[in-house]
């Protein structure tokens, strides 16, 4: 028997002899602790190999069903039924999950549009001068296909038939491809569009805007400290990350192209234009190159006059304070002689009495002030651009002056590639994250936008048939379901055990325990770090988030970042065994002499790195919070 199995069966028996040595006796057992045990029921059954949704179903309706019947024996079967009813109707009623489906949607079109290999290979010549270029190449990939569809088995599946065999022949070492790999396809759990934050949302009741807006930079964060360890390890230990041999870094230049910087000149714009005059019959393609070329240029001229025109627009004309006696007088001189209407004077008005008559008939009352604008004199003025503009300028004018310098004839096909793979799923992703983020539409509806996106990128592409959208349909359709049959299951369950008094006890026992808000989430977030071993992020949210969440108030710890360490803590359940079900989705796609062993090896340093990750967080809150802090306050 392998390993594998013997671990999950081990824990298995380590819940069922806690399970009975921790009950108590049968005639002291309280509705609860039948909770409790109904909790612990579905975590083995969930290990036994049943199904999530139904199980959590049947065990949330038949202790409903027992909580019911010891209050009132005769209503118990109607009640149960209506509880079904109640909790199916309030998932179906809820609008957050609309989105899910379309997001899905939009994931499986761009998986099939073939944009990902387009991806890797710019990517992978873009950096073929980086230590480690091919596995750093794979995370950066992994990261922007899991920002554009958020499914960690389309991404783990893909770049292993991709970037496996590419790695294994450059003579990367096995546990550093896989964990790559793995590690890389798991960032769609937190990086939005994550369809694990929908989930938390909807179960926690926390903004999923909000915390799409949170989730960014930590994603960012634990990208980066991927790409730093293999970085480092491809300087420490050159043999399990080997430089590309010299020929793999030659870019092959169009005949057109070929004989330009011989000719001409090695850059590609002075190149390109001193061209212009030997040229026979291909102006209109070194025109098309030249204007490529300049792009860069021309987003930089279009970025800074906007950051211009923002920084120099004149102010609103300032409120004065007048004094209100000022404020009369001129009413009365002005509006009471042209005729206006003016308010009567109030005869047996409230007013503070004098308490010293003489000194109040001696010194002038004071004169109260009130914010009234005044017209303004003369146009507002255009303020001057600050020094922080014109230095941010200076420096980025000079960065794009070096970058010219280095831009040859390959490094302009290295970018056309870019243009025609990276590009266009950056707007993509920024179309719908800009779109939720900045409060422009709501995630169903920048949801739909995506899916419509993914329809154009695969006509764009050549890719679209009739077969592509309807695998994509059906794959979306499954998942969809399973997603909606899960919170069906879980309101029932949560339902069944709020019943049976089941909160009321963990919330009476950490709250017993005297805890310090450091404590508590230490303790969840090992809890959640324990969980993500037999059980997957989904079974994890929406059984044990109801039970987190209520306990969130008494410790003063906000929804937003409690979900956003969870939702990075939970990337454990992909990465750890025996449930790493990234490990299996590369195993089923990789060479028969790449073991199971083997890629869990691969994956344990990068889950130390999550583990780093999750600490960075809990002690830099600001990470995850600055931006939801800014755009909605």
């Amino acid at each position: 028997m392998r390993k594998e199995i013997w671990f999950g069966l081990s824990i298995l028996v380590a819940i069922v002899v806690a399970l009975f040595a921790l009950m108590p006796a049968p005639a002291d057992m309280s509705n609860g602790h039948l909770g409790l045990l109904m909790l612990a029921l579905v975590v083995v059954a969930i290990m036994l190999g049943f199904p999530t949704a139904f199980t959590l179903m049947g065990m949330g309706v038949l202790f409903a069903w027992f909580a019911f019947h010891s209050q009132d024996p005769g209503q118990a079967v109607q009640l149960t039924l209506d509880l079904m009813v109640q909790r199916a109707y309030s998932v179906m009623a809820n609008d957050v999950l609309i989105s899910i489906p379309l997001f899905i949607f939009m994931g499986y079109l761009v998986e099939r549009a073939n944009l990902i290999e387009r991806l890797f290979k710019s990517l992978h010549l873009a950096m073929a001068r980086v230590p480690g270029s091919l596995a750093v190449a794979t995370i950066v990939t992994c990261a922007i296909f899991a920002t554009a569809t958020g499914i960690v088995g389309a991404v783990v599946t893909l770049m292993g038939l991709l970037a496996l065999p590419a790695m294994l022949k450059a003579g990367y070492s096995t546990q550093l491809s896989a964990g790559c790999i793995t590690a890389g396809g798991c960032l769609g759990i937190l990086i939005p569009p994550s369809v694990l934050l929908i989930v938390y949302g909807a179960t926690a009741g926390v903004s999923v805007v909000k915390l799409y807006a949170g989730a960014f930079f930590p994603g960012i964060m634990l990208a980066a400290l991927y790409v730093g360890y293999v970085l480092l390890i491809a300087k420490l230990k050159p043999s399990m990350a080997p430089p590309l041999p010299a020929h793999e870094r030659v870019v092959a230049l169009p005949a057109y192209l070929d004989a330009i910087p011989g000719a001409y000149h090695r850059m590609a714009v002075p190149g390109l234009l001193r061209s212009f005059k030997g040229a026979n019959g291909t102006q209109r393609t070194l025109a098309t190159n030249l204007f490529v070329a300049l792009l860069p240029a021309l987003a930089f001229v279009a970025i800074m006059g906007i950051s211009y025109r923002i920084a120099t627009a004149p102010e609103a004309p300032a409120t004065q304070l007048v004094e209100m006696g000022a404020q009369q007088e001129f009413d009365s001189a002005s509006g009471v002689d042209a005729g206006g209407l003016e308010e009567p004077p109030v005869e047996g008005g409230l007013a503070e009495p004098p308490t010293d008559a003489p000194a109040a008939a001696a010194a002038p009352a004071p004169q109260a002030t009130a914010a009234i604008p005044t017209p303004a004199s003369a146009d507002p003025v255009a303020k001057p651009a600050s020094t922080g503009f014109w230095i941010t300028l200076a420096v980025l004018a000079a960065a794009m002056a070096v970058f010219y310098l280095l831009f040859t004839f390959a490094r302009l096909e290295i970018f056309k590639m870019l243009l025609g793979s990276l590009f266009p799923l950056a707007i993509l992703i920024l179309a719908v994250l800009g779109s939720i983020v900045f409060g422009l539409a709501t995630p169903t509806e920048a949801a739909a936008m995506g899916a419509f996106g993914g329809l154009i990128l695969a006509i764009a592409y050549r890719r679209f048939n009739f077969r592509l959208l309807r695998e994509s349909a059906h794959l979306a359709t499954k998942t969809t379901a399973m997603v909606c049959w899960l919170f069906v299951g879980s309101s029932i369950f949560s339902a069944a055990f709020a019943l049976l008094g089941g909160q009321e006890i963990i919330n009476n026992w950490v709250l017993g325990m005297n805890l310090t808000p450091i404590q508590f989430m230490i303790l969840a977030q090992v809890v959640i770090f324990l969980l993500g071993w037999p059980l997957e992020w989904t079974e994890i949210i929406v059984i044990f988030m109801p039970i987190f969440v209520p306990l969130l108030a008494h410790f003063n710890i906000d929804p937003l970042f409690f979900g956003l360490l969870v939702a990075m803590n939970l990337q454990t359940a992909f990465l750890s065994p025996p449930v790493a079900m990234s490990a299996f989705y590369l195993k089923g796609v990789s060479p028969p002499h790449v073991t199971l062993n083997q890629i869990f090896l691969g994956m344990l340093p990068f889950m130390g790195l999550q583990v780093l990750g999750v600490i960075l967080l809990y002690t830099f809150p600001a990470i995850g919070m600055w931006l939801p802090g800014v755009l909605y306050k």
